[in-house]
């Protein structure tokens, strides 16, 4: 049996696009930093990096789109955060912003990763975002590393 398996590591030039939203902004600044860092610690050059600003994660997957085609990078983090009210705003927004992520990567055949919180409260949030849970926007990026190399392989 053949097996691929993926470095976590930039090989090459690695540009990558993170499309953040502004909304709930001090978790989405932490999830940047956290996805910065490890891009940066994984070889990725700091002036690879394009971070792209919208107004939240329902415009995400707009922007997601436009940078995919661009042409200019080979991965796309998206990176968010959607707290759950008191009102079915939460369900729209988190839902359709996960199913266009998805028809991004599907349409574009690039990495499109979402590291887009959804949570119940703000302090599931904050766990999230570099807290007792990790950083799930560091995370993001090393997802997005492996499939670049990945799919480089392929």
């Amino acid at each position: 049996m053949h097996e691929i398996v993926a470095s976590l590591a930039a090989t090459g030039p690695t540009p990558i696009a993170l499309v953040a939203g502004r909304f709930n902004g001090a978790i989405v600044e932490l999830l940047i930093h956290g996805a910065r860092d490890a891009l940066v610690r994984h070889g990725v050059a700091d002036d690879a990096l394009t971070l792209i600003r919208c107004p939240g994660a329902w415009e995400i997957p707009l922007v997601a789109r436009k940078a995919a085609a661009s042409g200019r990078y080979k991965a796309v983090i998206a990176l968010g955060a959607v707290v759950r009210g008191d009102t079915p705003h939460f369900d729209y927004v988190a839902g359709e912003c996960a199913k266009g992520l998805a028809a991004v990567q599907a349409d574009s055949g690039l990495p499109v990763v979402f590291g887009v919180l959804t949570t119940d409260t703000w302090d599931q949030a904050v766990a999230r975002a570099g807290g007792k849970a990790g950083n799930k926007g560091a995370e993001a990026a090393m997802a997005a590393l492996e499939m670049v190399h990945l799919l480089g392989r392929l």
